[in-house]
């Protein structure tokens, strides 16, 4: 049972994207700045650059650089801030890029 593995191609990767639910007002954004003290500067999809939090569950796992890209809710009484939900890897931003969810 000898093949020729070709050089030429790639096995595909897969990769499972989470997208964005509207119904529960999440917004996509690029971290701009670190302040410190679990806040961020982020400029968000619809324009505005939002003072974000990093919550406990998310501190204690993820970090987050800039340039990351993430998912972000914005408070209800407080539009010019928001809470960190999710952070994208490197692959999944490619694959957000192709399929014209992330205009950059």
């Amino acid at each position: 049972m000898n093949r020729q593995i070709n050089s030429n191609q790639q096995p595909e990767e897969f990769t499972r994207v989470r997208i964005l639910q509207k119904s529960a007002n999440e917004i996509l954004g690029t971290v701009e700045s670190l302040l410190g003290a679990n806040k961020l500067r982020v400029r968000c999809m619809d324009g505005m650059v939002r003072l974000t939090r990093i919550p406990g569950k998310i501190k204690k796992r993820i970090w987050i650089r800039e340039g990351d890209v993430i998912i972000i809710v914005p408070w209800s009484f407080q539009n010019e801030k928001a809470d960190i939900i999710w952070k994208y890897s490197p692959p999944q931003v490619n694959w957000l890029e192709r399929k014209g969810f992330l205009k950059i």
